[in-house]
C-alpha cells in the first residue's frame, strides 16, 4: 500500500485549483481524476461567466467566495496571460413590477461588497445596447468573461511545476481513516489502494455519493442532494448585444440569460430543469420557453434563429427550489477527521470562487496561503 502527502480527487477547476495552492505551499499533491481528460465534467459547462457577487446571501460562503475569487481570479489570468474580457453585464427589468426586485437585488449586492452597480433607466439602457427593452436595468462593469478551459490548463501546469501529479482514469471509490491516515481506493483499469495525510473530494457531481460510500463522515451530515439541469441555446451569427444580459433571477436560477464567448459570439440560458440523474442532451423542444424568455429582453429574436447547444448539470445541496443552497465545505473541525475535506454544493459561483475555495481549503488543512490569485 503506497503512502501519498496530498490526494486531491476531481480535476475540475476546483480540484486543480486545491491542487496548485497546496503544491505551491510544498505539499506532495497527486490528482485522482476518474475521465479521461481534465475538467470534463462542470467545469466545462458552464457559461463561463466571471461574476460579481451579486445575487447571493450576504454573509453566506458564495457571496464570500465569488467576491474574493474574482479578484484573485482577474489577478491570476492577468499573470498568466489567460483569455478573458470584463465586459460588464446589465441586469433588466422587462415589467414595471420587476424593479422592486431590481432594487432588492442592487441592495443585496452592497451588502456583499459590490459597490460598483449603476442604475440606468429604459432610455440610458437603450443607448448603449439599442436592441434591448426594458424599463430599468442594474450595470455591473466588473461582471466578465473568461476561457476556462485555459484557466484550468494554467492551474494544472503550475500544480504540476511545483511537483503535482495528475492521473487520469483513476475513480475514487471509497475512502476512511485508518490509523490516523486516509485509506484511499482507486478504481480504473489498474485498481489500488493508497493511503494519504490528506484528501480533497473536489468530485462535483459525484461528491455526495463519494462521502456516503465513505467513512468519516455521518450519513445525517450528508445532504440529500438534487441535480437541477442547464440547458444553452446558441445564436448564430452577430451577437445583439455587447455586453452580458440577465433578466431578474427565477427559482433554481438566474433566468434566461445572454452571454458572450470571447469570439463574441452569443448563447442563451442556461434554463432550469430538476432531472433525477446527469444528462447532457439538449431537448429541441425547450426552445419554445426559451423564445417566451428572452423576447421579454430581445423583441427581435428571429423565429427559427436559436439552436440547441450544450448542456450543464448543477449539483443542488438539496431538491426545488433550492435558492438559499450554499457552498459546503467540510473540514476536520466539522467531522474530527484530520485531513479530510469534503466540497459539497460547488456550482455556480464556483469557476468564479475556485481560487478562493482553494485558499480556505488550504486554510483547513493547516497550510498558508498569501490569499493572492498568483
Amino acid at each position: 500500500m503506497d503512502e501519498l502527502d496530498v490526494v486531491v480527487a476531481g480535476a475540475g477547476v476546483v480540484g486543480l485549483a486545491c491542487a496548485r495552492v497546496l503544491a505551491q505551499a510544498g505539499r506532495a499533491v497527486v490528482v485522482l481524476e476518474a475521465d479521461e481528460a481534465i475538467g470534463t465534467g462542470i467545469s466545462s459547462r458552464s457559461s463561463e461567466v466571471i461574476h460579481a457577487g451579486i445575487y447571493y446571501a450576504p454573509g453566506s460562503a458564495k457571496a464570500r467566495h465569488c467576491v474574493r475569487g474574482r479578484r484573485m481570479l482577474l489577478a491570476y489570468c492577468a499573470a498568466r496571460d489567460i483569455a478573458h474580457r470584463v465586459c460588464g453585464k446589465l441586469i433588466v427589468a422587462t415589467r414595471a413590477e420587476d424593479e422592486t426586485a431590481l432594487a432588492r437585488i442592487g441592495a443585496n449586492a452592497r451588502a456583499n461588497g459590490v459597490e460598483d452597480l449603476v442604475v440606468l433607466d429604459a432610455a440610458t439602457a437603450r443607448a448603449w445596447e439599442p436592441n434591448l427593452r426594458c424599463t430599468a436595468a442594474l450595470f455591473s462593469p466588473g461582471t466578465g468573461i473568461v476561457d476556462s478551459h485555459a484557466l484550468m490548463q494554467a492551474l494544472r501546469a503550475d500544480a504540476e511545476a511545483h511537483g503535482a501529479h495528475c492521473v487520469l482514469h483513476s475513480p475514487v471509490r471509497r475512502v476512511a481513516p485508518r490509523d490516523g491516515r486516509l485509506q484511499v481506493d482507486v478504481g480504473g483499469a489498474d485498481p489500488c489502494v493508497v493511503t494519504a495525510r490528506a484528501f480533497v473530494n473536489a468530485t462535483g457531481l459525484g461528491a455526495l455519493d463519494l462521502a456516503r460510500r465513505s467513512q468519516g463522515l455521518a450519513l445525517e451530515r450528508i445532504p440529500r442532494g438534487a441535480y437541477a439541469k442547464g440547458s444553452y441555446f446558441a445564436l448564430p451569427g452577430r451577437a445583439p448585444f455587447s455586453r452580458l444580459v440577465y433578466p431578474v433571477p427565477e427559482p433554481g436560477g438566474l433566468g434566461v440569460h445572454l452571454t458572450l464567448d470571447l469570439a463574441g459570439q452569443a448563447r442563451f440560458g442556461p434554463d432550469v430543469e430538476w432531472v433525477d440523474a446527469p444528462n447532457y442532451t439538449v431537448d429541441p423542444r425547450r426552445a419554445e420557453r426559451f423564445y417566451r424568455s428572452i423576447r421579454g429582453y430581445w423583441p427581435g429574436l428571429p423565429d427559427g434563429a436559436l439552436q440547441p447547444g450544450y448542456a450543464g448539470i448543477r449539483p443542488k445541496l438539496d431538491g426545488p427550489p433550492a435558492d438559499a443552497a450554499d457552498f459546503l465545505v467540510l473540514g476536520p473541525a466539522d467531522h474530527g477527521v484530520p485531513g479530510l475535506v469534503h466540497l459539497f454544493g460547488i456550482e455556480s459561483p464556483g469557476l468564479t470562487s475556485a481560487l478562493s475555495i482553494a485558499a480556505d481549503v488550504a486554510q483547513v488543512l493547516g497550510v498558508a496561503h498569501s490569499g493572492k490569485g498568483t
